[in-house]
C-alpha cells in the first residue's frame, strides 16, 4: 500500500483526509508539527507528500525549501494543499515537474486525480 504523508495543522483537516486516503486504497501518515514531519521525511520517506502551505512555526514553502535543498529530496512528489490562489503562480516558477497543487476543500475524484498524477 502506497504511504500518504499529511502534513497539516489542522486536526480537522486531518481526521477528514485519513478518511479520505483510506478510502482510496492509500496508508495516510498524518503529522501535525513540521518538525515531526521533517524528521519522519528523511528517516522514512513517503511515496508522496500532502503539504499545507499555511502552517506555523514553518509553513509549507519553507518546508518545501528545506526538503528540497537541506536533504537533497528532489524525487519525493509533493502536493500543496492550500485554498490560496497565489500558490498556482509560486508553484509555476519552480519549474519542478514533482511539485502541484491540490485546492482545499479537495473532494474525493480531486484528490484521487491528485495523487494518481505522480503515482500511477
Amino acid at each position: 500500500m502506497r504511504k500518504i504523508m499529511l502534513v497539516e495543522d489542522d486536526q480537522q483537516i486531518l481526521d477528514m483526509m485519513d478518511i479520505l486516503l483510506r478510502k482510496i486504497g492509500y496508508e495516510p501518515v498524518l503529522v501535525s508539527d513540521v518538525r515531526d514531519a521533517l524528521d519522519l521525511v528523511k528517516n522514512n520517506p513517503p511515496d508522496l507528500l500532502l503539504l499545507d502551505i499555511m502552517m506555523t512555526p514553518v509553513n509549507g514553502w519553507e518546508f518545501l525549501e528545506k526538503l528540497r535543498g537541506e536533504f537533497g529530496n528532489r524525487d519525493l512528489p509533493v502536493l500543496l494543499f492550500t485554498a490560496a490562489p497565489e500558490a498556482e503562480e509560486k508553484v509555476a516558477l519552480l519549474h519542478d515537474p514533482r511539485i502541484a497543487i491540490l485546492q482545499k476543500p479537495a473532494s474525493l475524484p480531486d484528490l484521487k486525480a491528485g495523487l494518481e498524477r505522480f503515482l500511477i
